[in-house]
């Protein structure tokens, strides 16, 4: 059997100049009341937060100067990313193009995709969105139906993606294709294409969530034209590139942080005397915590220097959303509150919005089940 390693990796100094500059900024945002943290997670949409972001030089950070970047480590990367969390700050605009979008597009993109969008994302006024589960299909990518067929100076993409966070919102999309016959594998045959949203051809329709907000969306393409400059990577190959997307999308600190603010608020009501059971729960949810960091961290550093943690990032995202998914119902047991939306106490706030939004950790980004299966054939076990 397979054995996984989590190097331990020590901050380097630019990381941690970097976690004060990130301060300052959070400071003066939630000083001047520019958004409230108990309100909001990495998934609340905010595109004037992330042009002030991006202004201030906070997105993109590894990205050459070029194209707006600052050339910093994943590592400084992961202490900016953290520190926006524990802030509770509104980064849902400019998240997917930060995370995963323009690092494949910087990758894989042409010269013409670079220089067009890269410098916008990282202005913070560029956003975009993933184009991958599709009905009937969920997380699983091999099955993709959604077609690109050649026609002359690009590709025309029909088919139909769901569960497509802020499609209504954002101003591209990366959308995986079947470009050719899947073989044997399943694998072959798939083509990413970064795709417009003005483009005609291309409807998002809403999807509300339990608490009525509208984050999902169904999106149907219709001879969607895009063209080749727009394709990501070698036509077929798609799928090594995707799975390689995700191990930015799933191993950041987004992934066990999502419900920060409920765990601060929780610590605060069990006060600075709990009693044991109180003390061996919270306990016991820091220490998960701290074991989650030290993984991610790790991905961090390993994507430094150029691998693709894949495995390691989906067993980063199955224990850190378990975490999340649990933090709700503990503070439910800890704390005899009723949660509500509308209140004159913030945990009482924060716990409602949250035990609607969980739901979702375990779904988005790839599921359980999805997740589950792809570390045991890391494993050797399949």
């Amino acid at each position: 059997m397979s054995v996984f390693e989590f190097q331990s990796v020590t901050l380097p100094e630019a990381a941690e100049v970097a976690r004060v500059e990130i301060r300052e900024f959070l400071r003066s945002e939630i000083a001047e009341r520019r958004f409230e943290p108990h309100r909001c997670s990495w998934s609340s949409f905010d595109a004037s937060f992330s042009r002030r972001l991006g202004e201030a030089g906070f997105i993109g950070v590894t990205w050459p100067e070029e194209y707006g970047g600052r050339n910093a480590s994943t590592l400084t990367r992961f202490v900016i990313t953290e520190e926006l969390l524990a802030a509770g700050s509104p980064c849902g605009a400019h998240w997917v193009a930060d995370r995963q979008s323009g690092p494949q597009m910087l990758r894989y993109g042409s010269d013409a995709a670079k220089t067009h969008i890269l410098p916008r994302i990282a202005a913070g006024t560029c956003f975009f969105g993933i184009g991958m589960s599709e009905p009937n299909a969920g997380s699983d990518l091999a099955s993709v139906k959604t077609k690109a067929v050649k026609v002359d100076g690009g590709y025309a993409i029909t088919g139909q993606k769901i569960w497509t966070s802020n499609a209504h919102r954002v101003h591209y999309l990366i959308v995986l294709a079947r470009t050719g016959d899947r073989g044997e594998s399943r694998h072959e045959g798939l083509t990413q294409f970064i795709v417009d949203m003005t483009s005609d051809g291309i409807s998002p329709r809403a999807i509300h969530d339990l608490a009525g907000n509208h984050e999902f969306n169904e999106v149907f393409f219709d001879d969607c034209f895009v063209p080749d400059e727009m394709i990501m990577g070698e036509v077929d190959e798609g799928w090594n590139l995707v799975t390689g997307e995700l191990a930015f999308e799933r191993s950041g600190p987004d992934r066990f942080l999502s419900d920060y603010q409920l765990f601060r608020g929780l610590v605060d009501q069990a006060g600075t005397t709990p009693d044991r059971s109180d003390a061996v729960q919270i306990g016991a949810m820091v220490s998960k915590l701290a074991s989650l960091r030290k993984m991610s961290v790790a991905i961090a550093g390993m994507l430094d220097q150029g691998e693709q943690p894949v495995v390691q990032a989906a067993m980063v995202k199955e224990l850190g959303t378990a975490f999340e998914r649990s933090v709700p119902e503990i503070a439910r047991r800890m704390v005899s509150v009723e949660p509500r939306q509308i209140a004159q106490n913030d945990f009482v706030e924060v716990m409602a919005d949250t035990i609607l939004r969980a739901p979702s950790f375990t779904l988005r980004g790839g599921t359980r089940e999805i997740l589950k299966s792809m570390i045991a054939r890391g494993l050797g076990l399949r």
